[in-house]
């Protein structure tokens, strides 16, 4: 008799302000994701926070939560996500990259862009997570393919997960709780969404042509770029169901998505 292996899901997560892992609506939201699809055997994570000029993955047994911020209430440095590695996931990444150079890093560990969500949506820690960096030396096609190649891994029962923000200017945010979007952010917002339903990918890999509302959408590439797995490892003819979508201090999405997640004989 076959055995059926869950074909995990490809998410990506828009995360915001690391407050959001104290809770609130968007947590809420990455809580009920895990009754979405079948838990996973694992999660290959790429983090906007892990950017470097190198392709690495974390290859600790055990990563070591990350603190990448600064002047946050205490609670929030109190965080710990135990989530154990996976050595298996770690072979598997270096072997589906090549002929890429994947580095084994033994420093790195879980920063906030992956523990502030998980911690929601697999609060027992109890899903193995591997971190995947961004090479910022690299532009998006290069993370697209990446994505691709790494497709393999959802019909091994792997999600394949980005932590990132659509639009995300730092400098252009405003800072009353209710502060109403930019309307170049909501255009770029609902730009993306559109090319993710068409599955115009290519739109999104060559977003700088889209013009002055992605300039403004995304002055820097390190939250942009975890976008690029997502999209690579997404089959043509899978469902998307977004979710958070709202944008919060005018200028910092918070949108999110998931692609396909169902049983697959093995």
């Amino acid at each position: 008799m076959s055995e059926f292996i869950p074909r995990a899901p490809a998410v990506f997560f828009g995360h915001g302000s690391p407050m959001n892992a104290l809770g609130g609506r968007y947590a809420e939201v990455w809580a009920q994701l895990a009754d979405a699809f079948p838990k996973p055997k694992a999660i290959l994570m790429v983090s906007a926070h892990w950017y470097v000029p190198e392709t690495a993955v974390t290859a600790m047994s055990r990563p070591r939560t990350i603190h990448d911020f600064y002047g946050f209430p205490k609670p929030l440095y109190d965080i710990d996500y135990p989530a154990p590695g996976d050595p298996w996931l770690i072979e598997r990444t270096r072997d589906l990259l090549a002929p890429t150079k994947v580095r084994f890093d033994h420093d790195w560990g879980l920063d906030h862009g992956t523990w502030s969500v998980l911690m929601h949506t697999y609060p027992r820690a109890d899903v193995p997570v591997v971190q995947l960096s961004i090479d910022r030396t690299q532009p998006p096609a290069f993370h697209y393919d990446l994505g691709r190649r790494l497709a393999e891994l959802r019909d091994e029962g792997v999600m394949i997960a980005g932590s990132g923000d659509v639009v995300h200017n730092l400098p252009a945010m405003r800072r009353e709780a209710d502060a109403e979007p930019y309307d170049w952010a909501v255009r770029f917002n609902d730009l993306v969404k559109a090319a993710i339903e068409a599955r115009d990918h290519e739109r999104l890999i060559d977003v700088e042509d889209v013009g002055e509302d992605a300039a403004l959408s995304i002055p820097t590439d390190e939250h942009w770029l975890p976008l690029m797995y997502v999209l690579g490892a997404m089959g043509q003819d899978e469902p998307v169901a977004f979710f958070n979508d709202a944008i919060e201090l005018g200028s910092i999405s918070m949108l999110g998505f998931t692609a396909g997640g169902e049983a697959r004989a093995a």
